[in-house]
């Protein structure tokens, strides 16, 4: 098990598998940055310092420019139609 700390937050570790989970909840349209902060207790601006951390700069610029354009990325910004934070098809089994 290998701990990594965040940039913005020194006395919080992450196992590999929750960087793994944080980064792949940053990069979902419908997963806002309150649930990852709710779920990890990182704001938004420990979520992008650990993204830059964590994937490729070509990656990290190319969801920047993603989330930067989303609404659904913030719960204030929300339409109140969007009520859940997956797609339908997203977890069928």
């Amino acid at each position: 098990m290998t701990a990594i700390p965040v940039g913005t937050q020194p006395s919080r570790e992450f196992t590999q598998s929750e960087l793994s989970r944080i980064v792949e909840m940053a990069w979902e349209d419908r997963t806002p940055f309150e649930a990852i902060e709710f779920n990890f207790g990182l704001n938004e601006s420990a979520v992008i310092n650990l993204m830059r951390s964590q994937v490729k700069a070509r990656s990290f610029r190319l969801w920047r420019k993603r989330v930067t354009s989303r609404k659904t990325k913030h719960l204030s910004l929300r339409s109140p139609d969007v009520s859940r934070g997956y797609c339908p098809s997203q977890y069928k089994r």
